[in-house]
């Protein structure tokens, strides 16, 4: 796999001097004559933001993140998707898709979200394209009974979509399938669920870099659904899930305080719920504060902190596998800047025991494994950088 100083030197071409390109992104220009000389392997998230900004490309394109999935299927994979969420049924007065009933529709979005959770997003991209027309055929031959029902199912089939394409570094489609479930939520009568695919908007700003925007959407869509006196816990999880993924997004932009007030407001939801809740296709309670506390404190480098508030997540934590993957991720990368190059190992090794398919499209443990190929080379590292197609 081409470096990433390599990929920065082929997108400037003869454009853009390293100074020009250091001005336009707003970086050292020190930094980038490391990363395409190779004595730098990597830089901070927000920096990489930058550039890849500047080079006017994604920030998965510029790390090299896999952007197509051969899955040996004719009708699967990241061009069968893009098919899927263009389609001309309308256009041409035929639904291509052949309806199911509400209960298979059921079944068909769990499983695809239970594989979600699960990191399956390969095995995704061979099953979703067949299960997005499906759906959309189910929603336009549903009674007026059921039409509510039939619109949420394919707003949360559009939404594990979406959340798919980001793994699959296929941003500009993951927005549009996001969307596409928002307004199709619409035609149902679950503001809930409105609200929570609100949420995963402003995670998929966060994936793009618009930090403000993800602010911004994830405040202002818990304001609509703030609990006022007595509520169920599912409406509690909503909320509490907005309040973090705004944390996230300003520890993002580095606004330390505010990601540290917002954090202390979702730990309060969490305390008042008292258990770790999946409602929404969302997981919140306590054990996502602290995974959510870790990742505030390494996006704002305060690695010691990361690992002292990981020594506080629940014993028998809820939390998915994805998420407990993520969360192993974060750690290592405090230990390997805290240089505990063992334990940052480990730390991947376990992730990657756990969530291989999940693992190989994560662009984080290809970070930190680059990081660790600087000072140490031992066996299992080498090992490792092979598997996740690092070199160095």
């Amino acid at each position: 796999m081409q470096e990433i100083g390599a990929r920065i030197k082929a997108l400037r071409g003869k454009l853009l001097t390293q100074k020009q390109l250091a001005d336009a992104a707003g970086v050292s220009v020190d930094v980038i004559r490391k990363l395409e000389q190779g004595t730098r392997k990597t830089a901070a998230i927000g920096t990489l933001t930058k550039i890849a900004r500047a080079l006017d490309v994604s920030l998965p394109e510029l790390l090299g993140q896999r952007t197509s999935v051969p899955t040996g299927e004719a009708d699967g994979g990241v061009v069968a998707l893009r098919q899927a969420l263009s389609p001309i049924d309308d256009l041409i007065g035929d639904i291509t898709g052949e309806p199911i009933t509400l209960d298979d529709a059921r079944r068909a979005v769990d499983y695809a979200w239970s594989a979600y959770w699960g990191g399956q997003y390969d095995h995704l991209a061979t099953i979703l394209p067949s299960t997005l027309p499906q759906l959309r055929a189910t929603m336009h031959a549903a009674s007026a009974d059921q039409r509510s029902a039939a619109a949420e199912l394919l707003a949360r089939a559009y939404w594990v979509t979406g959340c798919t394409l980001v793994h699959l570094g296929q941003t500009d489609i993951a927005w549009q399938s996001i969307r596409l479930a928002h307004d199709t939520s619409g035609h149902g009568s679950d503001e809930l669920l409105t609200a929570t695919i609100r949420g995963s908007i402003a995670w998929q700003l966060l994936v793009q870099g618009r930090y403000d925007e993800s602010h911004r959407v994830a405040v202002r869509t818990a304001e609509t659904i703030e609990p006022r006196g007595d509520v169920p816990l599912p409406h509690l999880s909503a909320y509490g899930s907005l309040i973090l993924t705004a944390a996230t997004a300003s520890g993002r932009a580095r606004r330390v305080g505010e990601a540290q007030h917002l954090v202390g407001q979702a730990a309060a939801v969490a305390g008042r719920m008292g258990v770790d809740r999946h409602d929404y296709e969302t997981y919140f309670g306590p054990s996502q504060v602290v995974m959510q506390t870790v990742d505030v404190c390494v996006v704002t480098e305060d690695y010691a902190g990361a690992l002292d508030a990981a020594k506080r997540m629940p014993r028998g934590t809820a939390l998915p596998l994805a998420s407990r993957c993520r969360h192993l991720a974060d750690q290592a990368f405090a230990h390997a800047r805290l240089g505990h190059a063992q334990r940052a190992v480990d730390a991947l090794l376990i992730a990657e025991s756990m969530g291989p398919d999940w693992i190989r499209h994560q662009t984080l443990p290809r970070r930190i494994v680059g990081e660790l190929l600087e000072r140490d080379r031992q066996s299992r590292l080498r090992s490792l950088a092979r598997r996740l197609s690092v070199t160095g």
